[in-house]
């Protein structure tokens, strides 16, 4: 495919380049949004996001095509003493000779099909798909005029975002992007610190640029603190890719916490918030925890989430994976009924899951994470109907197992019982989704105990108990709760012990 043939064109011509820093605030000063928390916090988030649930995310760029460890190997192979930095001399050569840089030629995409990729994602069950747009490492995976270190000038000399779209659009999706250039300001600076081929000097554009010592990064007011000519290049790039490819959400990594950035992120927010409007299509920035002001875009939880329902929609973004985002030979895959209760935890507590893959440098889907994908849709076919659309009941869980609160908390599997619940409503209905299925087919769900018993605060009618995908069963309402029996597994599948949905029909 030639570069003639590629789409989309930007979906607007006039996209921001290089000095058009003062174009961005002049558009902002036209604008509904003002850059000042006051103003960004009266943004809603989109309508869909809150019945969607479901998401996948992907993390493919320069970092698949070494594949080993995870996807920091761009920062960690210049690092002495780190094991990238080994398995890179001997298997490459040393970094003077062969670097980061070098890895582009390799990066050929040669079995990428956008189509084959969205195609899985919609039979996962997913809503919505956010690839990333750019890492850490500074590669562009789309057309860009900022810099040529992008995929289309570069590698596999495609817009790989720009098909990417496309191809989420036709598959009926929402499509979204994921940005973590700011850390890029000191990612690739250890490489300054022997004989690399990160060297100075360097200007704005340069791959590796600036290559600055890497500070405490989880300090919020660590020092050598970004220049204006990089914070104005981050603001620039990302102002790209919105007017490019209209995301419909818009995600950050956490380094945009740093003090250096709130103002250019009150900038960046009121731009993209003020394009949606000229769209006439909502949008939101889904940050982590406290890197925005509290109601300016969507709180994001990596790798966990909230003990309780929420009155805001929130979202868990996690790898399929437990040991890296990216694709590598060394993958530490979760269980698919791991994935499924966290997606239920999330559910029953007004959240929503995005699960990342890691596809492999030549564009092809790991086979063991395509058949994941698979089992996951599978089901979600039987058990959609509590989760797409659903609300939280006023009991989020029942059961002795209470995964952990707040970021990288899967680090551990959460070991379910069958006294597990997570629960859901929709259609005037109640959801109790069952976390383990007991060998038995029974189920005895206490929160439906008369008032008062176990804690309970029920005071409605069961009219009918049916288990999604198999129909009605047999149940008793009893003084410990709501008694059910024939439980089985109604999905064909080669996961097991996958959670079973149960629906109860109560006036």
């Amino acid at each position: 495919m030639t570069k003639s043939e590629q789409e989309p064109r930007p979906l607007r011509e006039d996209v921001v380049g290089a000095d058009d820093i003062s174009r961005v605030d002049d558009e902002i000063s036209r604008g509904a949004f003002k850059a000042d928390w006051a103003s960004l916090c009266a943004m809603e988030p989109p309508t869909w996001f809150a019945d969607a649930k479901f998401g996948i995310f992907t993390h493919w760029g320069l970092y698949s095509v070494p594949a080993y460890n995870n996807e920091w190997y761009s920062r960690n192979m210049y690092i002495k003493g780190y094991p990238e930095f080994d398995h890179h001399v001997k298997t490459y050569g040393p970094q003077k000779e062969f670097g980061y840089k070098d890895f582009i030629p390799m990066f050929k995409a040669e079995r990428f099909d956008p189509d084959q990729w969205l195609d899985l994602f919609r039979r996962a069950g997913a809503r919505y798909y956010m690839p990333v747009a750019e890492h850490h490492d500074g590669f562009q995976m789309y057309r860009s005029d900022l810099s040529e270190w992008n995929a289309f000038d570069k590698g596999p000399h495609r817009d790989l975002i720009g098909e990417l779209r496309r191809a989420t659009l036709d598959q009926g999706l929402h499509f979204a992007l994921s940005d973590h250039r700011a850390e890029h300001w000191w990612f690739m600076g250890h490489g300054q610190e022997f004989d690399s081929d990160v060297h100075q000097p360097m200007k704005r554009g340069d791959f590796y640029w600036p290559a600055m010592p890497e500070p405490d990064n989880q300090d919020l007011f660590s020092k050598p603190y970004p220049t204006k000519e990089y914070l104005d290049d981050w603001l620039l790039r990302v102002c790209e890719v919105i007017d490019a490819y209209r995301p419909e959400l818009l995600y950050f990594d956490w380094w945009v916490q740093h003090e250096a950035f709130k103002p250019y992120l009150q900038r960046l927010a009121a731009y993209y918030y003020d394009r949606s409007v000229e769209w006439g299509a909502p949008t939101a920035i889904c940050y982590k925890m406290d890197g925005m002001a509290w109601g300016s875009g969507i709180v994001d939880v990596e790798r966990g989430g909230f003990a309780n329902p929420t009155p805001f929609v929130w979202q868990t973004d996690t790898a399929i994976a437990r040991n890296s985002w990216c694709h590598t030979t060394t993958l530490d895959h979760k269980s698919v009924a791991e994935i499924l209760a966290a997606l239920l935890d999330a559910v029953s507590k007004n959240g929503n899951l995005m699960l990342n893959i890691g596809p492999c440098a030549d564009g092809s889907i790991d086979p063991e994470e395509e058949e994941m994908l698979e089992s996951i849709g599978r089901w979600m076919d039987v058990n959609g109907e509590g989760i797409y659309g659903s609300r939280p009941w006023w009991i989020a869980q029942e059961g002795p197992t209470h995964p952990a609160e707040g970021s990288f908390a899967d680090q551990t599997e959460a070991v379910f019982t069958s006294e597990d619940f997570r629960f859901t409503s929709a259609s005037g209905a109640i959801y109790a989704y069952q976390l383990k299925p007991a060998a038995d087919g029974r189920a005895l769900i206490k929160a439906f105990a008369p008032r008062g018993k176990d804690g309970s605060v029920f005071q409605g009618i069961v009219r009918q108990v049916s288990q999604l995908g198999a129909g009605p069963v047999n149940y008793q309402l009893t003084d410990q709760g709501l008694a059910v029996q024939g439980l089985k597994d109604p999905v064909t599948t080669t996961a097991a012990g996958l959670p079973l949905g149960i629906r109860i029909d109560v006036e």
